[in-house]
């Protein structure tokens, strides 16, 4: 299983609202269909490690260009 991704506080709001209604479902009957709400919290999820690896992604290139700019200044003396 992927390790999940640290969600921000929107995403950990969504997460709890989402759980505690299936809770509420899994009260009421155990054969409430619950897939909406299952497929709500796997998107919140895709979309947390989705921003992530954007995150890394620009934190990355922000460092090879801040790489390049300083051996460009070093060049340059």
């Amino acid at each position: 299983m992927a390790k999940d991704p640290k969600f921000t506080a929107k995403e950990m709001a969504q997460l709890g609202w989402y759980t505690a209604r299936m809770a509420k479902r899994g009260i009421a009957s155990e054969t409430v269909y619950q897939g909406d709400l299952e497929r709500k919290v796997d998107r919140i999820i895709d979309g947390a490690r989705e921003r992530e690896a954007r995150q890394a992604a620009e934190a990355a290139a922000a460092e090879k260009a801040a790489r390049k700019a300083a051996a460009k200044a070093k060049n340059r003396k």
